[in-house]
């Protein structure tokens, strides 16, 4: 018998049980529909990990002071020298002072201030939309200037020009000379675009701040990034006799271990929608025994008029691959839609589709319906003629 006669006659089975043949594939279409939703959720969110890595900078390291004790007392100078070490392109030392009321004209809103010199922006990868960034001169005279985020500038000025404008932070008066592009939040979880920048003397004068808690430290290539993290871990160790109170924050380490993360949590997800897929192989099995249940005596007829076991077999693993296959192509097709749908229903998660999963998905929902219709379709071959033909 043709493989196109057998299909006919699934065909012709399936549609003869509509309803029962739709719960039979229930299991396999939420499981392909879940995995293809969960994996392009999964690679959006390493693709926006990898975006964030990209906006943080690869060669980039960051040292954080932490505690109360003597791993606090750097200053600017101290942590400057370190530029003219041999690996080492820029290093950007930073004052932070989260939820600082500023003012412009009568409106009031509180934003991060961050106490910087001028290589902060090109290590943090921003761009400036409109006047400029810091300058040495705004430190060595402790200028009262500030640049402003995109998100700063739009709460107090909307559509009009900010340049030159006066804002009051903290208490004093700064001139804004600079607004920055809108970029959104690195991989640290802080965002220039809600950030307002001013020198860091100035910031260490008029918010009495003494030390500094961070830096920034850019080595000269990927290559450097090893050997700068070393010395400065030499340095911090040698400076506070302890190798606590400290640490070093390398990006390109974090990026991973964030992939790493979002990878593993991504595959046990899809583990978990890979059972639904087996959960329905079983219904397809069990669908099936009903099936030749029902069916012996026309198994017996056609044994009887010269119908070979392995026409017998065939048909049956073909109704039960027929089943399966149609579940994974609605599977599919829904899969694909909820990924497509998903970041209207929750904006901040990307989505990103891969065809080459979306296959793999349907053809082991096809293999599903081989690997669970094959003892089925074996028990119906093996039936007598004469066994099938008195069974009522």
């Amino acid at each position: 018998m043709r493989i196109w006669e057998l299909f006919q006659m699934a065909m012709a089975t399936v549609r003869s049980n509509p309803l029962r043949t739709i719960l039979t594939m229930l299991g396999v279409i939420i499981g392909v529909s879940s995995v293809i939703t969960l994996v392009s959720i999964g690679q959006g969110t390493s693709k926006s990990i990898e975006k964030q890595y990209e906006g943080l900078g690869a060669n980039l390291l960051t040292v954080n002071l932490m505690g109360n004790g003597r791993a606090t007392q750097l200053n600017y100078d101290e942590v400057m020298q370190l530029e003219s070490t041999p690996g080492i392109s820029a290093i950007a030392p930073t004052m932070t002072r989260g939820s600082t009321s500023i003012k412009y004209d009568r409106t009031t809103e509180t934003y991060s201030v961050i106490g910087t010199n001028d290589r902060y922006l090109d290590l943090q990868k921003g761009k400036i939309a409109s006047g400029r960034f810091l300058a040495q001169a705004d430190l060595d005279y402790r200028n009262h200037v500030v640049v402003i985020g995109s998100d700063v500038a739009n709460s107090f000025f909307g559509t009009e020009d900010p340049i030159d404008e006066e804002i009051n932070v903290n208490g004093f008066v700064y001139t804004i000379i600079g607004v920055l592009q809108t970029k959104g939040s690195n991989t640290a979880g802080t965002s220039l675009d809600s950030a307002v920048i001013v020198p860091l003397p100035t910031m260490s004068r008029d918010f009495k701040l003494g030390s500094i808690r961070s830096a920034y430290v850019e080595a000269a290539s990927g290559n450097d990034v090893s050997r700068v993290q070393t010395i400065l871990q030499m340095y911090l160790t040698n400076k506070f006799k302890s190798t606590s109170g400290w640490n070093i924050f390398n990006s390109s380490e974090l990026i991973s271990a964030r992939q790493t993360a979002s990878s593993t949590l991504t595959n046990q997800l899809v583990a978990v929608a890979a059972i639904s897929l087996l959960v329905g192989g079983i219904g397809i099995m069990n669908i099936m025994l009903v099936t030749v249940s029902e069916r012996t005596r026309e198994i017996g007829i056609r044994k009887s008029i010269g119908a070979k076991r392995r026409n017998i077999l065939l048909q049956f693993l073909v109704e039960a691959t027929l089943i399966s296959g149609m579940g994974g192509l609605i599977g599919l097709i829904l899969g694909v839609a909820l990924s497509l749908a998903w970041p209207y229903i929750n904006p901040s998660q990307e989505t990103s589709l891969s065809l080459s999963v979306g296959l793999y998905a349907f053809l082991f929902s096809a293999l599903v319906g081989v690997i669970f219709g094959l003892y089925p379709a074996n028990k119906a071959s093996k039936l007598k003629p004469i066994d099938a033909l008195r069974f009522d």
